[in-house]
C-alpha cells in the first residue's frame, strides 16, 4: 500500500474515532452505554492509534509516546467494559479510559491543524507559540471537566 493511500486510511479511522468517541462521551453523560457507538469508537480509536505505527520515522516521537499512551488507556477502557462489565471501580477505569483517550485523539487533532492549515499554522509555525498552547490547554480543560462530569453521571445500573 502507498504511503498516501495509508494516510487517507488513517485520517478516516481518526475522523470516525473523534465523531463516534464525542457521541460516547455525550452517552455517558446522559448515564447511555450506547453499545454500537462505544465498539465502533474502541475499534477505530485503537486502529487510529496502531496505524500511527506505519509511518515512516527515524526515531521514537512524541506522536509514538500519545500511541502508546492511548493504546494502554484504550486496553483498560476496553477490558473494564467487555471483560469486567463496569463492575466496580471498571465502572469508573471506563469513564476515564474514554474521555482521556478521546483527548488523546483531539490533542493530536488540533497539532495536525496547526501543521496543516494556513491560518492556524501561521498563528504557530513552531507549535511552540501562545496560540497553540492555548488551544491545547483549553481542550484539556473540557477534557478534564467532561471526564468529572462523566465519572459522575454514567451509572451501570441506571444505564440504557
Amino acid at each position: 500500500m502507498n504511503l498516501s493511500t495509508f494516510t487517507w486510511i488513517h485520517v478516516a479511522l481518526s475522523l470516525v474515532g473523534l465523531i463516534s468517541g464525542l457521541a460516547v462521551v455525550i452517552g455517558l453523560l446522559a448515564a447511555k452505554k450506547l453499545d454500537g457507538w462505544t465498539a465502533l469508537y474502541l475499534a477505530s480509536a485503537v486502529a487510529t492509534s496502531a496505524t500511527g505505527f506505519g509511518f515512516p520515522f527515524e526515531r521514537f516521537g512524541a506522536s509514538h509516546w500519545i500511541s502508546v499512551v492511548s493504546l494502554v488507556v484504550l486496553a483498560g477502557a476496553i477490558l473494564a467494559r467487555y471483560v469486567f462489565h463496569l463492575a466496580g471501580a471498571w465502572r469508573w477505569i471506563y469513564v476515564v479510559g474514554v474521555v482521556v483517550s478521546l483527548y488523546l485523539l483531539v490533542f493530536v487533532a488540533i497539532a495536525q491543524a496547526f501543521l496543516k492549515v494556513p491560518a492556524l499554522n501561521a498563528l504557530a509555525p513552531t507549535q511552540s507559540e501562545p496560540p497553540f498552547a492555548i488551544a491545547e490547554l483549553g481542550a484539556m480543560a473540557v477534557f478534564v471537566v467532561l471526564a468529572i462530569v462523566a465519572a459522575k453521571s454514567f451509572r451501570v445500573d441506571a444505564a440504557r
